[in-house]
């Protein structure tokens, strides 16, 4: 029993049964516990040590031993190596990564993920096996459905120096079959290198163009005391300023950011600072609201609905 209780304790009161019968257990010891209830089923050859609720490292221990060999995947991976102050709206659900070949029923709470590779990318020796902090981070961006989500993720983890967009540039050119490839690829080169041209070539297919506002001059210069701004759009003093970092990487940077929209409002311009959600989840409405600034400004016409709009 001493070998079972070793288990169990390794693996926060969790086992499956095929532990249990490795170690000196046989399968009347393992039925006389469950009539005892000193062991409780979670998922069909998985038990735990009590009948109280489970822990989220209990269900993920759960999860990843009942779909063996498996490891967390998506954002259970996350939530595992980033620790119990991660929360988000898919607690409830464990998402464990089995072989690609393999085909697993899925239990209650437990979603099975498909994976190629999956061995390279596995911290084996992690309580619970997890994959790996950025080939996760990639998943969950690459398959979340929207590219606002998919964006958000990305901030969450850069922002929080948990990881790089160089580095995840690097694990992403790693990866054989990714879904929306070229588009995260643009995404992680842009913040790499402090740029935001995904930003800019969405505005202009998003927001402007379909919309029929008028055509921006796109990085305009304009000199301020002394030197020489450039501006993302200008529509003749109204600016709109991209702002297509993930993050502020200091206050020092947002302090520059709002230096900018300061002097353009001593220059008689009015600045409209834009992020990844106006363009990318709400370009409909935010070609609305541009185009109302515009018409308080002089301008004649009227912006239009595209075949997107509501």
């Amino acid at each position: 029993m001493d070998s079972a209780a070793q288990i169990l304790r390794e693996q926060d009161g969790v086992a499956s049964r095929r532990q249990l019968l490795d170690v000196e257990l046989r399968q009347h010891d393992l039925e006389r516990m469950l009539r005892r209830r000193e062991l409780t089923v979670v998922h069909p050859g998985v038990y735990v040590e009590h009948t109280g609720p489970l822990t989220w490292q209990q269900r993920a221990w759960a999860g990843v031993l009942f779909a063996w060999p498996a490891a967390l995947s998506h954002r259970s991976a996350l939530r595992a190596s980033e620790g119990p102050g991660r929360r988000t709206r898919d607690d409830r659900l464990i998402e464990v990564a089995v072989d690609r070949q393999r085909h697993q029923t899925e239990p209650e709470g437990v979603r099975i993920r498909r994976t190629h590779g999956l061995h390279d990318r596995v911290q084996w020796n992690l309580g619970p096996p997890r994959i790996r902090y950025d080939d996760a981070l990639i998943d969950v961006a690459a398959d979340a459905p929207t590219d606002l989500d998919a964006v958000a993720a990305l901030a969450d983890a850069c922002g929080a120096r948990r990881t790089t967009a160089a580095r995840l540039l690097r694990t992403l050119d790693q990866r054989q079959r990714v879904r929306r490839r070229t588009w995260l690829e643009s995404i992680l080169a842009d913040v790499a290198q402090g740029t935001c041209s995904v930003l800019e070539h969405g505005y202009l297919d998003l927001v402007e163009r379909p919309h029929g506002l008028p055509r921006g001059r796109r990085q305009a210069s304009h000199r301020h005391a002394g030197s020489t701004v450039f501006r993302d759009v200008d529509y003749d003093g109204l600016v709109v300023e991209l702002d297509g970092r993930l993050f502020h990487d200091s206050t020092r940077a947002r302090d520059l950011d709002l230096e900018r929209d300061l002097d353009a409002a001593v220059g008689g311009a009015e600045t409209i600072r834009l992020g990844y959600g106006q363009v990318f989840e709400r370009g409909c409405s935010t070609a609305a609201k541009v185009g109302l600034v515009l018409r308080r400004r002089g301008w004649p016409g009227r912006s239009q609905p595209c075949p997107s709009c509501p």
